[in-house]
């Protein structure tokens, strides 16, 4: 089992910034990839950007690429996600998964893949 608890959350103007941050505790040695999804009330839940934990590469959906960076200690078992020059468009509530299944890189952010998810945080950002 793997626990993720995600914090950084909060409310920005367009234009700012904020990091957010998931620490995973438990069986973290068998986590093959992990992921940042975030869901917009009456939407459906969007991978937003995703890193494979052995070879460090990562993907990110075209709305955020550009703006978004997500990385990881392995030292601190944290995966992060630096949002930059935020927009309205970006409110929502951000969850961090991770998976222990070995999926192809165009499934990466897809969420039926991610079997374990925090509780989410949320990000609201005004114009």
């Amino acid at each position: 089992q793997v626990q993720l608890v995600e914090s950084g959350g909060g409310s920005v103007q367009a234009g700012g910034s904020l990091r957010l941050s998931c620490a995973a505790s438990g069986y973290t040695y068998s986590v093959y990839a992990m992921a940042w999804f975030r869901q917009a009330p009456g939407k459906e839940r969007e991978g937003v950007a995703m890193v494979f934990t052995g070879s460090g590469s990562t993907f990110y959906a075209e709305s955020v690429l550009g703006r978004f960076t997500i990385s990881r200690d392995n030292a601190k078992n944290t995966l992060y996600l630096q949002m930059n020059s935020l927009k309205p468009g970006d409110t929502a509530m951000y969850y961090c998964a991770a998976t222990e299944i070995r999926m192809a890189a165009i499934q990466a952010l897809s969420a039926i893949w991610y079997n374990y998810w925090g509780q989410g945080t949320q990000v609201t950002v005004s114009s």
